[in-house]
Parts: structure tokens; C-alpha cells; sequence
């Protein structure tokens, strides 16, 4: 049984008289844990105040599917007092690390002494202030680095498409580059005419500016490869179809190649094919260089965005383009965008830039985009709209998810209220947004939400 003498090394209780104390003591209930049991689950129902005379409890939470420390209570101590008071689950685990001696006090009896005692109330609701605070110190980091996470995940799968196709390009072209030059030397032996040669010359180059400008539609370089295939192997070249691609590619007509290949058809060395080959292999290589260069621009392109993003480099606030900082993250996301999200822009490009702490304003919309995109589950249509009046910038964000439920929609806002299951919502997101829209802008945030149709407004001043 608990004893006053325990029950007043802790300091609110020494608020309480002996009486007060004595009837604590008499309705405490006695537990005993061994190392690992566990005294309460995260998101758990709360189940009384706890008195821990002796032992440790380790308080974790569950962030992304994995049980993060965030404390300890050693002896002596109190807790559980958070979903007692405030009627929430319970927002950590608490485990036995040893053998732990300890109490519980029912809810009704803890709020009980709050309500008779104002210094124990207000020593109680101190002390609740700072865990809460601490709890939340905690998580807003575990959130920022679970968001730069998925970031960083996201972008890693981004670039590796560019940089893999990076690495083929470079790996091949070396090869090709050696043959065309034996190809030259080859021909070059040959003493051929410089019309012929000039001839040669210029379908290639015509070539390289159909490949590079993209000149040919689908529907026509299929058409074009069939027939070529056709011409080729009438020709006798093996594997005429690794030939027929290319020289597609590069426009070439059969009417040119009959030109080009006249005088080489009773030819009895390997120039009777050595031109085809040239022509093919000069346009594989400058398909090459085209498909690479796009790879180092996507590579460019997304690193230049990442540090955008995060306003590397710059001062606190700066003169911010929002819509800038819209595509910045709507790049960062495409990995999620792309699966079957479509999205659709309605930007004021008449909008001015504003004064703003840029990196944390890309927080805000990589919330919302990203509450967005869960709540149409992957598929469905993200609206962005950009519009200003009346010295302020208004931005709003509509999915056309299932919406937020009417009994829910006046908590949202509240710090650690998630409607996700445990250890994959931290209840931070949208608080954060409000935090920055509202204390950081001196803007405002609202919202509208039916089925079909959710609409997150921004509203933040240009001056």
C-alpha cells in the first residue's frame, strides 16, 4: 500500500494535506512491473495517474513503424496525467526498464484533487505544460526529418533514372566513337570523290537535326523504320533491323539511300555495306549525347530545385517567388505525382513576390500537397490556384479526396491530433502550417471540406 511518507517526495503532493494524502494513499492501486513489461500502449485510452516510488519506465513513441525514445521517468516520479486531463489518447509507451514499484490513481479521483486544491492544480498543470512542450520539441524534429526523409527518398528515385542513363551512355559511346573512326580511316583509304563524300555529309547532319529537334512524330518513325527494314534486307544487310531504328531516326529516305549506296552495290569488300553502318552508328551516338544531356539537365534541374527548396545560401527572410517555391515542391513529390495524380495550375503570374522565411514557407506547401496526395490515395486531381487582391496573396490547394469528416474538422489544427494510424501521424503537419502561416506571416489559414473536394486557402500579405 502507498504511504503518505512516499507519496510526499513528490512536489505537488506536499501542496495537499494530510488527510488529502492519506485518502490518495488509500485508493491507489498497487502495481509491480518486471524490465520489458509495459504499462500503457501509445494511442491507448488514458487509465489513471501513475506514482513510480521505484524502478525506471522508458517512454518511446512510434515514428514511421519504429519505437523512438523520448524520455524516462526514474523514481520517484508521477505520470499520465496528459490523457487523463485532456481526455486524448495516450501519446507515448511507457515500459518497465526495471523492476518498478508503483500506484495508479483513477482519472476521476486525480481530477478530484486538481478541482480541491488550487497550488496542487497548478504545480500539476506546470509540469503537464513542460512534458508537453518537450514531447512536442521532439516530434516537430522527428517530423522534419521523417518529411526530409521522404524528400530524400523521393529524389534519390528521381535522379537515378538520369544518372543511370548517364552512365550507360558513357559506358557505350566510347566503343562506338573507336568504330566510326576505323569506319573513316576505312573509307578514306578508298580515294572516293569529294561529292560523294559532301553527299554523305549532309544527310548525316540533316539526321542530327531531325534527332535533335525531335522531327519525326511516333506514328511516322514507325512507318519510316518498316519501310527501311524492308529496303535493308532486300539489300542483304544481317540484322538489318538494328539499322532501321536509327536511320529512322535520322529521317533518312529510301530514295536516299539508293542514291548513297549506287555506286557500292557490286562492291566485293565491307564497303558495300560500311556506309549504312556509318550512317546508323553517327546517329546512335548523337542520340546518345541528346539522351544524356537531358539526363545532366534532370540532374541539374533537381538539384537546383532541392536547394531552392531549402533556400540554401540566403538570409533569414528574402523576397520570395511562391510560385517558385509551388514547383520546387511539386518536383521534389513528382515520384508521388506521377503514379496517377494529375495537377492542375491556375497561377496569377501577375502575382509579386513577398517578403517571407522561404524554407519554412516550402514547408507549408509541402504539407498540404503532401496531406493532398494521401487523401486522394494516390490517384485524383491536385488543384493549385494562385490569385492576389487587396495587398495580400491568396493560395489554395484543393484534392478531390474524400474529405475531412464534419466531426472532426474543427480539431484538425490541434497539436497531436491525427486521424492516421499510430506511428504514421505525428498530429504536427497542419499545426505547423498554421504556426508558419499565422505566427511567422501574419497570415491566415483556412479551409473548406466535402467529399470529392477539400480546399486549403492561404492567405499571406505582400508587405
Amino acid at each position: 500500500m502507498l504511504c503518505v511518507e512516499e507519496l510526499i517526495d513528490l512536489e505537488p503532493f506536499q501542496q495537499l494535506p494530510k488527510e488529502r494524502l492519506q485518502w490518495v494513499c488509500d485508493r491507489a492501486q498497487t502495481l509491480e512491473l518486471a524490465p520489458g513489461d509495459i504499462l500503457a500502449h501509445e494511442g491507448e485510452p488514458g487509465c489513471g495517474l501513475f506514482i513510480l516510488v521505484r524502478g525506471k519506465v522508458n517512454v518511446t513513441r512510434r515514428s514511421e513503424g519504429i519505437e523512438i525514445p523520448v524520455g524516462q521517468h526514474e523514481a520517484p516520479s508521477f505520470f499520465g496525467e496528459i490523457p487523463v486531463l485532456t481526455g486524448e489518447p495516450a501519446p507515448v509507451t511507457m515500459r518497465a526498464l526495471t523492476t518498478c514499484n508503483l500506484y495508479r490513481l483513477k482519472g476521476e479521483d486525480f481530477r478530484k484533487l486538481l478541482h480541491e486544491c488550487r497550488d496542487f492544480e497548478r504545480m500539476v498543470f506546470r509540469i503537464m505544460q513542460s512534458r508537453v512542450r518537450g514531447l512536442e520539441s521532439f516530434i516537430r524534429g522527428r517530423e522534419k526529418m521523417a518529411a526530409l526523409g521522404t524528400l530524400a527518398a523521393g529524389l534519390a528515385h528521381e535522379l537515378n533514372n538520369p544518372a543511370a542513363a548517364l552512365v550507360r551512355t558513357f559506358g557505350e559511346m566510347p566503343a562506338a566513337i573507336l568504330e566510326l573512326q576505323r569506319m573513316n580511316l576505312v573509307y578514306g583509304q578508298r580515294n572516293v570523290d569529294e561529292a560523294h563524300t559532301q553527299h554523305w555529309l549532309r544527310v548525316r547532319d540533316r539526321g542530327y537535326d531531325a534527332i535533335l529537334n525531335n522531327q519525326l512524330d511516333p506514328v511516322t518513325l514507325s512507318d519510316r523504320e518498316a519501310v527501311l527494314l524492308d529496303w535493308l534486307e532486300d539489300y542483304g544487310v544481317k540484322q538489318a533491323w538494328k539499322l532501321a531504328e536509327p536511320l529512322a531516326e535520322g529521317g533518312v529516305e529510301v530514295e536516299t539511300l539508293d542514291q548513297l549506296m549506287e555506286r557500292w552495290r557490286n562492291d566485293n569488300t565491307e564497303l558495300r555495306e560500311m556506309g549504312l553502318h556509318w550512317l546508323s552508328l553517327s546517329f546512335e551516338v548523337m542520340s546518345m549525347i541528346k539522351h544524356g544531356l537531358r539526363g545532366a539537365e534532370r540532374i541539374s534541374e533537381l538539384v537546383q530545385a532541392m536547394k531552392s527548396y531549402t533556400y540554401l545560401d540566403q538570409g533569414t527572410q528574402q523576397e520570395i517567388d511562391i510560385h517558385q517555391g509551388l514547383e520546387d515542391t511539386l518536383r521534389l513529390f513528382v515520384h508521388k505525382l506521377k503514379c496517377g495524380v494529375q495537377v492542375q495550375r491556375n497561377y496569377d503570374r501577375n502575382l509579386p513576390k513577398i517578403l517571407a522565411y522561404g524554407s519554412e514557407l516550402n514547408q507549408v506547401w509541402t504539407n498540404l500537397i503532401d496531406n493532398a496526395i494521401d487523401a486522394m490515395d494516390g490517384k485524383g486531381l491536385l488543384e493549385i490556384t494562385t490569385s492576389h487582391c487587396d495587398r495580400f496573396a491568396h493560395i489554395e490547394i484543393v484534392d478531390s479526396g474524400s474529405g475531412i469528416p464534419p466531426e472532426i474538422q474543427t480539431r484538425i489544427f490541434e497539436p497531436f491530433f491525427t486521424t492516421k494510424a499510430v506511428g504514421h501521424g505525428s498530429g504536427l503537419g497542419l499545426e505547423t502550417v498554421r504556426r508558419i502561416v499565422e505566427n511567422r506571416h501574419y497570415g491566415t489559414l483556412s479551409f473548406k471540406s466535402q467529399p470529392g473536394r477539400t480546399c486549403f486557402s492561404t492567405c499571406l500579405p505582400l508587405t
